[in-house]
């Protein structure tokens, strides 16, 4: 082996590891979010009763947010979760901001990264 294809597979190497990491860091985020909310944690009830919706929300939030964390471990699938879980942080990030207030970095933190996880596999998508 050359040491040219040695120096050029590091960084695919690391870049590899790192988008596990991600994934691994989305996935445990959305598994603990989604069942937060199935679960039904007061401070959630509480914020979703302040959105209007109904507590039906609650669930369907937790349980897409559950199946994008399962999606986006599985390689195959990892770039529809990240899709899946790009439009929930997008509908949270304008919540936050228009509808109950508070902080909306963290959804935007997680909107980025899952982008990221979206940008990194979108030849599955394509494909």
């Amino acid at each position: 082996m050359s040491s040219s294809s040695v120096i050029s597979s590091a960084p695919r190497r690391w870049s590899s590891i790192g988008l596990w990491a991600v994934r691994a860091l989305l996935a445990l985020a959305f598994a603990a979010a989604g069942a937060a909310k199935l679960y039904g944690v007061p401070m959630l009830v509480e914020e979703f009763d302040h959105i209007g919706i109904g507590q039906w929300f609650r669930y369907l939030t937790g349980s897409l947010e559950i199946l994008g964390a399962v999606l986006i471990i599985v390689p195959s699938t990892a770039a529809f979760g990240a899709v899946l879980l790009c439009c929930v942080m997008i509908g949270a990030t304008f919540t936050h901001l228009f509808v109950i207030g508070g902080s909306a970095l963290p959804a935007v933190v997680l909107l980025v990264l899952s982008a990221v996880v979206a940008y990194a596999k979108r030849n599955t998508i394509l494909g």
